[in-house]
């Protein structure tokens, strides 16, 4: 490779910064968020001229000791170069080599069905389904062989400092889901999602009780922060404004469906699978939501398709896109502190009763006398405190529709 490399070993080793660095002979090095650090081999199709790009492998880098050094990149390149001259499409013969062609999502399917199905606890069952339904979506359409490192810590990072014991155990989830395809021999190597010399290197651990606050933005300075909101059109904006409006969680919103929809009655009915107390939640809609809902629906929608679709078919939007959307807005505040900001504007800027507002937040709530108002016409009344809420917010007129 003398004359093509441009990196040093010193640079593929201590750059941070975001982007593709070129190595020549067509190896890169890429450094992406979160903690993404791989190389990879770019290449054009012989057949279609189409530019293809193939992982090599992750990069060794802050805070990642076992990825690849460069002059290992620089090996795997040259072997890939040298079945390009064969006429041979290396990321083909890399695929065939692996004999994981089941996905992520199929696996855990059989497994569910299997292992978990065997636990008497039908809550249990239900955690298992519901946690990578609503955190891992984006693991379900990766083949097995395919899984990174850095794939697991992408689903992982946006929980761990808010939903310690969530994400925990979804990482636990996960390993063992990936521990059964080891054990079949679907994969190879070390699992990417094993804690010790691995993850706990780049997740780090959290003293026992330690508890951490959703920071959120102060409820008197939402109606300015929601015209910044609705100048972006996107489908995470859409989204995070409906997130807002609903005083919903973030998995909540990612997982709607048409089917939880009643555009009459106006009412959002959440599953108890995708809550968090397992108890169905009806969510009375504001205009502004059921406006962003029409923007979004096709004249052909099915129920169960997702409201908020993401970038792969069949899949909804990402867990991190209403966070990416947020942090180009507002760095330092999380999604899930908008519920916060909700309930400080409830208290002190209203005179609806805290049992009205903890049942719109969908708390549990033990004593008896509060719970009641979640039946008959607390419904109603929560619909007036969500008109109030979106009237504090602004309306807007500026829903774009995205379904075409």
């Amino acid at each position: 490779m003398a004359g093509i490399e441009k990196l040093s070993a010193l640079k593929a080793l201590k750059e941070t910064k975001p982007g593709r660095y070129s190595d020549g002979g067509n190896l890169y090095l890429n450094i992406g968020r979160p903690a993404g650090r791989t190389f990879v081999f770019l290449y054009k199709d012989r057949v279609t001229g189409k530019p293809k790009e193939m992982g090599i492998g992750p990069a060794k880098g802050p805070g990642r000791k076992d990825g690849l050094s460069l002059v290992e990149a620089r090996e795997k390149a040259a072997a890939a170069r040298q079945m390009l001259r064969n006429g041979i499409d290396p990321l083909s013969a890399k695929r065939a080599a692996v004999p994981a062609s089941m996905t992520f999502g199929q696996l855990a399917d059989e497994y569910l069905a299997t292992v978990v199905a065997a636990h008497k606890n039908p809550i249990h069952r239900a955690q298992w389904r519901s946690t990578l339904d609503t955190y891992a979506a984006i693991l379900l359409p990766m083949r097995l062989g395919e899984i990174e490192t850095k794939d697991v810590l992408a689903v992982l990072q946006p929980i761990w400092g808010t939903k310690q014991e969530t994400a925990d155990r979804l990482r636990q989830r996960i390993k063992k889901i990936l521990d059964a395809a080891k054990a079949r021999k679907l994969v190879s190597g070390d699992n990417p999602a094993a804690w010790e010399g691995n993850l706990k290197e780049l997740l780090g651990s959290r003293a026992t009780g330690e508890r951490e606050h959703h920071a959120a933005v102060p409820f008197d300075e939402m109606p300015v922060f929601m015209t910044d909101l609705r100048s972006r059109e996107s489908t995470s904006a859409l989204a995070l404004e409906y997130t807002i409006l609903t005083a919903a969680r973030t998995g909540e919103t990612i997982g709607v469906r048409w089917a939880e929809i009643d555009f009459v009655k106006r009412v959002w009915t959440v599953p108890a699978g995708r809550m968090k107390a397992k108890r169905e939640h009806q969510v009375p809609l504001s205009d502004r939501a059921l406006e962003i809902l029409q923007s979004l629906k096709p004249s052909n929608a099915k129920d169960d398709e997702y409201v908020f679709p993401g970038i792969r078919r069949g899949l909804p939007l990402s867990n991190m896109a209403m966070l990416e959307c947020l942090r180009n807005i507002r760095k330092g505040v999380t999604v899930h502190g908008f519920r916060s900001s909700f309930r400080d504007w409830a208290g002190d800027h209203t005179s609806f009763p805290r049992e009205i507002t903890e049942a719109a937040l969908a708390h549990v709530i033990k004593d008896k006398a509060e719970a009641a108002y979640r039946r008959g016409t607390a419904l109603e009344k929560r619909r007036k405190l969500m008109m109030a809420w979106q009237q504090f917010l602004g309306t807007g007129n500026n829903v774009v529709s995205l379904a075409r």
